[in-house]
């Protein structure tokens, strides 16, 4: 019986010679460089104009920097300002973002510069909306132009490759996060040669990409929470339900998706729908309050230094309105990307669970609750669960995560994304 299962499992692919492997180094190495630098170049512009539009220019007018009537007309002049890059800079500044997710197209040279400009002026003016998806895409189109007519020889979808795990490693500060999207994307498909040998080079871009952004920016993910010592049967219960009702909210906003997409794309022109959405940003940060805006990494550290500072209605609040503004900006045309403002709810959501039960503990409400949003957000098993453990820096919660991500993966399994296809239906 064991010769006969053996002889039904398939051969081992043969592995890649290493001679065939070391002449990828050098260019897995320039990509994940310079994906790093430029997504740290338009962070770093958009955190200068950041600064100008929410500090220096309110100071100089006499109003409140985050009062109601600032934070609508910022958000609603941010509109404005992407849906005039959209509208007449060449290119449109790339696709619907609404049909684009983490594995970019190769977009042509002349559509990255009013890629650029709307990401960085969505990233300064509030929208609940990160900077990957965008970034990725402007990443692999230079890498894709650079790399063919630099190395001709190459094939043209090892620039893809490498641009996408670089500038993944560039945005969580280390490869882990790119291995494990890697080793997702190439679940199931037929590969030629070992699995090692196919991500090899991604993996350098990676770990250069990550290098780099560590080295230039030190960023750190971890919340600083309460340290989790040994988990019991309560902790277990918490993880199960928070990441439960994490994901069923996350849905919610998955479910509606096409609908709020449609109904933006009605308007017809993104003069019109752009600045709409961002009246919509404006009204929604208006109830949430100003930690509801931007992409959320730094408003989660804020939120989570102090999770007895805010009741658990206001986390709820925050909660809701977080992400309907992901939604809403997702929905209507800004560029952008969905990981980041799903890890501030999910956050929230976690805060608010440990608010209205103690006894969940602050890292396993924050974990569980960042896990569930964003295997409902993103679909990224791997990811999901990368980002939630790094979030709370505490080893034990692993195995709690992996059980709870069991019935959160239930309830996204089959079901629509977070993502449409041209014709505006979601992708399943």
């Amino acid at each position: 019986m064991a010769q006969e299962t053996v002889q039904q499992l398939p051969a081992a692919a043969p592995a890649t010679p290493a001679r065939a492997l070391l002449p990828l180094i050098l260019p897995a190495l320039v990509v994940g460089v310079g994906a790093s630098l430029l997504l740290l170049g338009v962070s770093v512009a958009a955190e200068e104009l950041q600064d100008v539009l929410w500090r220096n220019l309110p100071d100089a007018l006499g109003v409140g920097r985050y009062s109601a009537l600032w934070m609508v007309a910022m958000l609603t002049a941010t509109g404005v300002a992407v849906g005039l890059v959209v509208w007449k800079v060449p290119g449109h500044a790339g696709p619907d973002p609404a049909t684009t997710g983490l594995d970019a197209p190769v977009l042509p040279p002349a559509v990255l510069p009013g890629l650029v400009l709307a990401t960085a002026l969505m990233l300064a003016g509030g929208p609940s909306l990160g900077p990957e998806n965008p970034i990725i895409a402007v990443n692999v189109g230079l890498a894709f132009w650079l790399g063919r007519r630099l190395v001709p020889r190459a094939p043209g979808g090892l620039w893809a490759a490498l641009a996408e795990a670089a500038t993944i490693g560039a945005l969580f500060g280390t490869p882990v996060a790119a291995a494990l999207l890697l080793s997702e994307a190439l679940a199931g498909r037929q590969l030629k040669g070992a699995l090692w040998d196919n991500v090899f080079a991604p993996l350098v871009a990676a770990a250069a990409g990550a290098l780099t952004t560590t080295l230039v920016a030190h960023p750190s993910f971890d919340l600083h929470l309460p340290a989790f010592g040994r988990p019991g049967w309560g902790d277990l219960l918490a993880a199960l339900v928070v990441a439960s009702v994490a994901t069923l909210l996350g849905m919610c906003a998955v479910r509606a998706f096409p609908y709020v997409h449609g109904a933006f794309a009605r308007l017809g022109h993104p003069m019109v729908a752009l600045p709409v959405g961002g009246l919509v940003l404006g009204l929604l940060a208006a109830l949430g309050g100003h930690l509801t805006l931007f992409k959320g990494l730094d408003e989660v550290g804020e939120i989570a230094a102090d999770p007895d500072r805010w009741s658990a209605g206001e986390f709820a609040t925050m909660t809701v309105v977080k992400l309907a503004a992901l939604l809403v900006a997702a929905s209507c045309g800004f560029r952008g990307g969905r990981i980041f403002p799903a890890v501030f709810a999910g956050a929230a959501l976690g805060l608010c669970a440990h608010a209205l039960v103690p006894d969940v503990h602050p890292a396993v409400g924050v974990a569980c609750g960042v896990l569930g949003m964003l295997l409902a957000i993103t679909r990224q098993g791997w990811v999901s669960l990368f980002t939630a453990a790094v979030l709370v820096s505490s080893p034990t919660v692993i195995a709690l995560l992996c059980m709870a991500s069991l019935p959160a993966w239930l309830l996204v399994t089959g079901r629509p994304q977070m993502q449409l296809r041209g014709d505006g239906t979601p992708i399943r």
